[in-house]
C-alpha cells in the first residue's frame, strides 16, 4: 500500500525535509569505537548487541519524507544508526514522493558504495525491482513498515514490517472494556483497500464477537487519511447512525478537527481507539476540562519501526547479532481509563509531536524549524 496519503497530509513543509536531509548526510564522529588499522572498530562498552565491528557506510530512504512524522522517523533512524560507532557515515534520499526518484534514490545509492540501506517503499512493489538490484549487488537492503512485495532472502536481506493485527487486537480488548455491553462502531481508515486497515478490521472483527456492529462501509471508511475528507464523512455518519459508540481510526491526528461535530450535534463524542498524536492528546485535555470527557485509548503511531529495520540492517552488514524480531508491535501509549497509562499532552509543543516516540518531544519539535 502507499503510505503517503496517510502521512503526507501532516502541516511540515518539505522544506524542512530539506533542512533534515543536509542535517542527515555527512559523516560521523565514530566516537564510540577505536580504528585498529585493518578497517575494524574495536567495540567499546556500552554498544548495542546489533552494532559489529565492519566499518559501513549506512543510506536511510524515504519514498515521500517531507511530513512531521517522516521527519520524527528519519531522526529516530539516524539516532538509531548513531549508536553504532562501526557506521562511519550516513547518507539520506527522499523520494518526495516521486516513484522514479524513489528508484533511481535506491539505485544511486547501491552504486555510491553503500553498505546498507534501510528504505520505507512508497511506492510499493514499484520499488521492488531496485531493491532486488542492490540486494544482488551485496547491499544489505531492508525494506520497511510497506510491504514491497517479493520475498526475503531472493528480493532483499527481510521487510521489517508492523504488526498491524496486534494494533486491531489492542483497540478490541480495550473496547470490550470500555463499552461491554456491545455497540456501534465506526471505523475510519485510509485508502480504500489498503492492507494496514484491512488487517486491523479482520483483527477487530474476529475479537470482539457478535455483540459489536460495524456501521457504514466495511471493513472501514476509507479517509485517505485526510483530516478534511474524514470531517465529510463522519458529519454523514452521524446523521445517519442515531447511535455511535466507538470510532477507530489508525491515524488519530485526522479525527482532530472532525470530533466537534458531535458536540454541534448535541451529542458526545463516544469512545476512541487509534493512534497517538499530541494533538489529539490535547483536544482530549480541552474537552476533559469543558466537562466533555470521552475515553481515549491509543497505540504507538509507529515511528520507532525504522528502529528495529536500521538494528537489522547494521547488524547484517557489520557483523552484529541479528535481531530476532522482523516485525514492530506497537505499544499501549495512553489509556484515559488507566491511571498507570494516561493521556498525555504537552501544549508547549506542535500538536504534530509524537509523544509515543523514542525521540523526546523537545527534539521533535526543533525538526521543523
Amino acid at each position: 500500500m502507499r503510505q503517503r496519503s496517510k502521512f503526507g497530509l501532516a502541516a511540515t513543509a518539505l522544506a524542512a525535509a530539506s533542512l533534515l536531509l543536509s542535517a542527515c548526510s555527512g559523516t560521523t564522529s565514530g566516537s564510540g569505537g577505536t580504528d585498529g588499522g585493518d578497517g575494524q572498530v574495536t567495540r567499546v562498552s556500552g554498544a548495542p548487541e546489533w552494532c559489529g565491528t565492519k566499518k559501513i557506510t549506512f543510506a536511510l530512504l524515504d519514498g515521500f519524507g517531507g511530513n512531521s512524522w517522516r521527519l520524527v522517523t528519519t531522526a529516530s533512524g539516524k539516532a538509531e544508526a548513531e549508536k553504532c560507532p562501526s557506521v562511519t557515515k550516513f547518507l539520506y534520499a527522499d523520494g518526495q514522493g516521486n516513484t522514479s526518484k524513489a528508484i533511481s534514490d535506491i539505485k544511486g545509492m547501491a552504486s555510491r558504495g553503500v553498505n546498507a540501506m534501510v528504505v520505507f517503499p512508497d511506492a510499493g512493489k514499484a520499488v521492488l525491482p531496485a531493491l532486488t538490484s542492490a540486494y544482488k549487488a551485496g547491499v544489505v537492503t531492508v525494506p520497511y513498515r510497506v510491504d514491497p512485495g517479493g520475498k526475503g532472502g531472493t528480493n532483499y536481506d527481510a521487510w521489517i514490517g508492523s504488526d498491524f493485527a496486534n494494533d486491531g487486537a489492542n483497540w478490541a480488548t480495550w473496547i470490550k472494556k470500555t463499552v461491554p455491553d456491545g455497540g456501534n462502531i465506526l471505523f475510519m481508515g485510509g485508502p480504500a483497500g489498503n492492507s494496514q486497515s484491512v488487517t486491523e478490521y479482520d483483527a477487530l472483527k474476529e475479537s470482539l464477537g457478535s455483540k459489536y456492529t460495524f456501521v457504514q462501509q466495511t471493513p472501514f471508511v476509507p479517509t485517505n487519511w485526510d483530516p478534511t475528507l474524514t470531517q465529510t464523512l463522519l458529519s454523514a455518519a452521524i446523521a445517519k447512525n442515531p447511535k455511535i459508540d466507538v470510532i477507530v481510526s489508525d491515524f488519530g491526528p485526522t479525527l482532530v478537527s472532525s470530533l466537534p461535530l458531535f458536540t454541534k450535534a448535541g451529542k458526545k463524542i463516544p469512545a476512541i481507539a487509534t493512534s497517538d498524536g499530541n494533538s489529539l492528546a490535547c483536544f482530549w485535555q480541552k474537552e476533559k476540562d469543558a466537562g466533555r470527557e470521552f475515553p481515549l485509548f491509543t497505540v504507538a503511531t509507529g515511528n520507532d519501526n525504522v528502529r528495529l529495520a536500521v538494528d537489522y540492517a547494521i547488524a547484517k552488514a557489520t557483523g552484529g547479532k541479528v535481531p530476532t524480531a522482523t516485525s514492530f508491535k506497537a505499544p499501549v501509549f495512553e489509556d484515559s481509563t488507566d491511571s498507570s497509562k494516561p493521556v498525555q499532552c504537552k501544549s508547549d509543543l506542535p500538536g504534530d509531536t509524537y509523544l509515543s516516540a523514542q525521540l523526546p518531544g523537545t527534539d521533535q519539535a526543533k525538526l521543523g524549524n
